[in-house]
């Protein structure tokens, strides 16, 4: 395909997926439960942090871990006493298990205490053309308090080599604007032009396939030419295409 072609291809391919439809197989559908800026975005982060696997698990244990704290993300995330811990125990997803939900809530607290909330870490120390630096960050502030050296493994470090594609996809929940009703867009102090694409081994499958992408490991290294390669076709909103790229391998086996 030339690359008129091409984006035309993906063009249509986003607006075949990025539609309310959508929701009802993926985790998105978690965060869109709730109405409240805070309950969004903690209720998101929480379970971008377990997406990865089977789908429905992921979606299962997410709804589990809202319900274990009452249905009230943020609420429970500032106001939890120590007790409130003990209907965690038996929780697990994957390597993820209750000493590492139960500190994950502990940090937030942190954030939101301490460091003016999620969005605040992301937007300070994000730069004009990268949210990269920013998830670097979120990970050095996440573990500025006492934790489990265990639980360090579940947030991903872009300046260590990984795609950190869960941190990268809570963030296009976050940003993006379209109106489409799958991504939230209610955080005003970031903008679609410096998100990075959820690079996980569909999307990056696919993206080899079309062109887009040559490396073979889906890493940091990886997500930077497929940034590249995505710009050209958008550079205003490139990420929308992770719909058509996620879509054409887990949908239709690109």
């Amino acid at each position: 395909m030339t690359q008129v072609e091409l984006k035309e291809f993906l063009n249509e391919k986003v607006l075949e997926y990025n539609n309310p439809k959508f929701i009802e197989s993926d985790p998105v559908q978690i965060p869109h439960k709730f109405s409240l800026k805070e309950d969004i975005e903690i209720s998101a982060f929480l379970t971008a942090t377990i997406a990865w696997g089977n789908r429905k698990m992921i979606i299962k244990n997410a709804e589990k871990m809202i319900e274990l704290m009452g249905n009230s993300p943020y609420d429970f995330v500032m106001n939890h006493k120590e007790h409130h811990f003990d209907s965690f125990n038996g929780f697990v997803h994957r390597t993820f298990n209750a000493q590492d939900f139960q500190y994950f809530i502990t940090a937030l607290q942190h954030i939101y205490k301490n460091h003016k909330g999620l969005e605040n870490v992301f937007s300070t120390h994000s730069t004009t053309t990268s949210t990269q630096p920013a998830i670097h960050q979120l990970k050095k502030v996440f573990f500025e308090i006492p934790h489990l050296e265990r639980t360090k493994k579940h947030i991903s470090d872009p300046l260590k080599g990984s795609a950190a594609k869960r941190i990268n996809m809570f963030l296009r929940w976050m940003v993006r604007k379209d109106n489409a009703g799958v991504d939230f867009g209610i955080w005003n102090n970031l903008s679609p032009t410096q998100l990075s694409c959820p690079l996980d081994v569909h999307s990056g499958n696919v993206a080899r396939k079309l062109g887009l992408l040559t490396r073979k490991q889906n890493d940091a290294k990886a997500l930077a030419e497929l940034d590249k390669n995505l710009r050209i076709l958008d550079k205003s909103d490139p990420v929308k295409y992770d719909f058509a790229l996620f879509g054409l391998g887990v949908f239709e086996s690109f």
